[in-house]
């Protein structure tokens, strides 16, 4: 799927040639190769971190105004891509069942005599594609939900847009039920539960995050990492789960994880398990994505992981999502794409 964002301010075409001829091979990087990236990346003010990491390797690692290695950085909705790591770990697990599972098993209370019967066919695949049919708790209706005294209850009590599974409407209100979800099903809170299936086998510690007035961790915002901690969730996705040969998340969901469930109507951009998906330079790439430029891109076919970091103030101008998805397509990626595409 081709890039619809604006292109950067810079000369493309002459980056482009100085960054490919310094790429001979796609884990080698020579002294220079990001030179332009970094350049435009000190243009952008909001801009906080930008790393590449190939075949495990980190080869470019640089900070922004004032940010650093252990700057924690709030990845916003690129949360939603954890999230779902998780839920794929508590099905191999066999603590949840299975994707196809109604909610309605979690949430007895979509049975009750007066609720609308089509709740009772949710299920924890439509959460994670955003296929729920709820009317959206985020963009102008956000304030009002994570006001409301019973986060859980607000979203369940949520008219139906759509029929469950039927298309996607973008709401942060499905990954938060994932979050009340997995906390019952394991037993455990989400931030207990990430920190032992996810964090520590990736040799990282999750800071705790916000929590609803109920305790629930918020599902799909709000999550700090630092950018070092992105890049390892990044690999463990492009390693199809596994790390130091240790099968952390089944390879069959990082799969299924990839596969397009349905597509944005604001943005128009695919969506999987939690993942976004498209293309940068003929390559597909899979892509958490949270407001205000946070990014964990993961293009397998190179053995490629790309993060950035950006402070979120004014967050609803979307120029600095644009700029740095352009930054990274057609000063980091495009280059290494041509440079293994062409064998050098």
């Amino acid at each position: 799927m081709a890039c619809r964002f604006s292109r950067l301010a810079v000369a493309p075409l002459a980056a482009l040639a100085l960054a490919t001829a310094a790429w001979p091979q796609a884990n080698s990087a020579k002294p220079g190769a990001f030179d332009e990236a970094v350049r435009a990346a000190g243009s952008l003010p909001r801009i906080r971190s930008l790393l590449v990491s190939s075949h495990g390797e980190l080869l470019l690692e640089r900070y922004f105004n004032g940010a650093g290695a252990a700057t924690q950085a709030n990845i916003k909705s690129a949360a939603k891509s954890v999230v779902s790591a998780l839920t794929g770990i508590a099905i191999a697990r066999g603590l949840l069942p299975g994707v196809e599972t109604p909610i309605v098993r979690y949430f007895p209370e979509l049975a009750q005599a007066g609720a609308d019967p089509r709740k009772q066919k949710i299920t924890i695949e439509d959460l994670l594609t955003m296929r729920s049919g709820f009317v959206s708790t985020s963009g102008r209706n956000y304030g009002a939900w994570v006001l409301s005294p019973n986060w859980v209850r607000y979203i369940l009590d949520r008219p139906l847009a759509s029929a469950p599974g039927e298309r996607m409407e973008y709401s942060t209100g499905n990954t938060h039920l994932l979050s009340a979800i997995l906390a019952k099903a394991t037993g455990k809170d989400t931030w207990t539960f990430a920190q032992e299936a996810l964090a520590k086998p990736l040799g990282i510690t999750l800071a705790k995050w916000t929590r609803d007035p109920q305790g629930i961790y918020f599902g799909g915002n709000e999550m700090s990492m630092t950018p070092r901690q992105m890049v390892r969730f990044g690999e463990l996705y492009a390693a199809r789960g596994a790390v130091n040969g240790k099968q952390v998340i089944p390879a069959s969901w990082v799969d299924a994880s990839f596969v397009p469930r349905g597509r944005s109507p604001i943005s128009e951009e695919l969506y999987g398990y939690g993942w976004w998906i498209g293309a940068m330079a003929d390559t597909p790439v899979y892509f958490a994505w949270g407001s205000g430029g946070q990014y964990i891109f993961v293009l397998p076919a190179l053995d490629l992981v790309v993060v950035t970091t950006s402070s979120v103030d004014g967050d609803r101008d979307r120029a600095q999502h644009h700029a740095v998805y352009t930054l990274v397509e057609e000063l980091i990626v495009r280059p290494i794409a041509f440079a293994v595409h062409s064998g050098e």
